[in-house]
């Protein structure tokens, strides 16, 4: 087989890979701070503190803030989603299975993505609720109400992330459910279930923690709150096996998340099998 032939199904393959990822596969790094190109096994997010305005006095000196500057580490990790796409299978089935397999390793990076983004929200230290009822607008507001106490911005920068059942409670408020859709807005979630909503864009996610009796975690947060980093966007490498008459194709990347402000998120605990009313 020509080795170039082989090097420009290798570009074209990691091309579409990329593009799928960036369009389809994490519905949540547009919503957090992001990192890209990082040098190393780690990166730093500035927490920086709030600032307190003072009185000049007639050619005085201007105060100054004197804003705290926390520090704080993200670790990368290294992920991979292989698969072999045989030579033959294109004239067997009758679909497109490189179509496929580059939708299966974009979705599975992507899923991996908002897993870490997740895990970091998970370590809020503000909480409402506590696994014995459903999400309800009483819940939703006291979580609101705890973003606003802490002098979060609203600055069309707060996200909240539900499941499919909370999900469709929130679609029970008429409020709600007439709220806009937002993927003109946010074009990575066009498409999706999403809708904006008390100055939050709501977003229906299924990979958010459950408890082992039934619980689940929703949360609202400032993007400002969760740092992302990325060492290596989705990246493809294909190579021939002449043994197995087929390509062996590994998507790969390198990726962390951490929470950088507890300040800015709430966790939401539900009753995830609670009857919806």
């Amino acid at each position: 087989m020509s080795t170039t032939i082989n090097l420009a199904f290798t570009k074209q393959f990691e091309a579409e890979v990329h593009q799928a990822y960036q369009q389809n596969g994490s519905k949540l790094r547009g919503t957090v701070r992001f990192k890209s190109d990082v040098k190393g096994s780690s990166t730093t997010f500035q927490k920086v503190g709030k600032g307190i305005a003072g009185v000049k006095a007639r050619h005085g000196l201007v105060p100054v803030m004197n804003l705290d500057h926390t520090p704080v580490e993200c670790f990368l990790y290294d992920y991979y989603a292989g698969d072999w796409l045989d030579s033959l299978d294109e004239m067997k089935v009758g679909h497109d299975e490189r179509e496929v397999i580059i939708n299966a390793g974009a979705y599975a990076l992507g899923r991996k993505t908002d897993e870490l983004i997740i895990n970091a929200l998970a370590n809020a230290e503000n909480t409402v609720g506590d696994y014995s009822t459903g999400l309800s607008k009483s819940l939703i507001l006291d979580a609101f109400s705890a973003l606003n106490e802490k002098d979060v911005p609203d600055d069309g920068q707060r996200f909240g992330i539900v499941g499919p059942r909370e999900w469709n409670f929130l679609l029970s408020l008429p409020e709600f459910s007439d709220a806009n859709y937002v993927g003109d807005e946010f074009p990575w979630l066009k498409g999706s279930e999403s809708r904006k909503w008390l100055g939050i864009v709501w977003i229906m996610h299924t990979g958010l923690p459950e408890t082992s009796a039934g619980g689940r975690d929703c949360f609202i947060y400032h993007k400002t709150a969760v740092g992302h980093a990325s060492g290596q966007d989705v990246k493809s490498d294909v190579s021939w096996h002449g043994d197995h008459a087929a390509y062996f194709i590994n998507n790969m990347m390198s990726q962390g998340s951490v929470l950088i402000d507890n300040d800015g998120i709430v966790k939401i605990k539900v009753d995830a099998d609670a009857e919806i009313v």
